[in-house]
């Protein structure tokens, strides 16, 4: 009976269901998170003065320059950088079968944060080569915890354990090279803790040319991430290939989060927390989770960057601060379930 009345219903008296809904709620969430990074902040800026300054082409003018120089790079770069580490936790979620995978939990980040300020260190004043060197740090520290993974066989709370093992000896490492170059990277506190003070167009558009690809590649790929959740055995029963689909996730995690860090510093848990939220609201599925998480990462990047620059106003408090507050309670309480779930 179910059947011939589903067939029976036209399509469009059909009732959109929850995520149908929530594909347009996060859209115009970050949309709204945007607009509200541009007109808040330690000064009041009437958006509209800005605007017509621009088309009237008065540069000097304050409103000017604090929407286009100031608040819209930022903007900007929270959008691209919280979709990016949101992204790149659903990757590393999938690969390595583990829920508490993200890219700060399991040192991808510090990997990423370690090559930029070295390439900070040899290459001095020269910001394009950034994004790569990011990438690269973050490849080898997400290619070190999969090794582990996979030849010893470890459990998702060794496989942790390891990262942040990984990720200490990436972040003691990166302060060695602070240490040496005093006159190169005298200036990388913000870098470490994770902010996005100073972002500018020159920084946020050479990691966007690396940002948006992957995710569109991730958003097309989505398919094989559902097969690659049923487990290896089953993956290869259903003809994936599963060693070359790890690694070509991996590649792409690594792109995501290493591009981010290049700009915004080693901001943590938006790639723990995000997906986890998204999964409550959309399910399990990749070709809904990856786009809901793309979407809820930059609208919550943007919100907590709002916050943390005028909670304090006129002082502003790093976002990676108030993401650590926030995220630490979040992690505790995920080992918690894990351990709960065994029992």
């Amino acid at each position: 009976m179910s059947i011939l009345q589903n067939c029976c219903i036209p399509k469009s008296s059909r009732r959109p269901d929850r995520r149908e809904w929530l594909f347009w709620i996060l859209p115009l969430l970050a949309v709204a998170a945007f607009v509200l990074a541009l007109l808040v902040g330690a000064s009041r800026v009437d958006l509209g003065e800005a605007l017509s300054a621009a088309l009237a082409g008065e540069r000097e003018n304050t409103a000017y320059r604090i929407v286009f120089y100031l608040r819209l790079p930022r903007a900007l770069g929270a959008l691209l950088a919280g979709g990016a580490l949101a992204t790149a936790g659903v990757l590393l979620q999938a690969v390595l079968q583990n829920p508490m995978a993200a890219p700060n939990v399991i040192g991808v980040n510090a990997g990423a944060g370690f090559f930029s300020i070295l390439a900070m260190a040899l290459f001095p004043g020269v910001l394009g080569h950034l994004p790569l060197a990011a990438f690269l740090g973050a490849l080898l520290a997400a290619l070190l915890i999969y090794a582990v993974s996979a030849v010893t066989g470890a459990g998702r709370v060794t496989v942790t354990l390891v990262g942040v093992a990984v990720g200490s000896i990436l972040t003691a490492a990166s302060n060695t090279v602070k240490t040496l170059f005093p006159d190169s990277v005298y200036d990388i506190s913000d870098f470490l803790i994770g902010g996005l003070s100073g972002v500018s167009l020159a920084t946020v558009l050479p990691a966007a040319v690396m940002i948006l690809p992957a995710l569109g590649i991730t958003l097309l790929g989505s398919r094989s991430l559902d097969v690659l959740s049923l487990g290896e055995e089953v993956a290869g029963g259903l003809g994936l290939r599963v060693s070359r689909v790890r690694l070509l996730w991996l590649l792409l995690s690594a792109v995501l989060a290493g591009a981010a860090v290049s700009f915004c510093g080693l901001i943590g848990f938006v790639g723990l927390i995000v997906p986890h939220v998204m999964r409550r609201l959309v399910g399990n599925r990749h070709r809904y989770l990856l786009p809901a998480s793309i979407f809820g990462g930059g609208a919550f990047l943007l919100l907590a960057d709002t916050v943390s620059r005028t909670l304090f106003s006129p002082y502003e408090l790093p976002v990676g601060i108030l993401l650590s507050l926030v995220g630490g309670p979040f992690f505790i309480g995920l080992v918690l379930m894990e351990r709960r779930a065994k029992r």
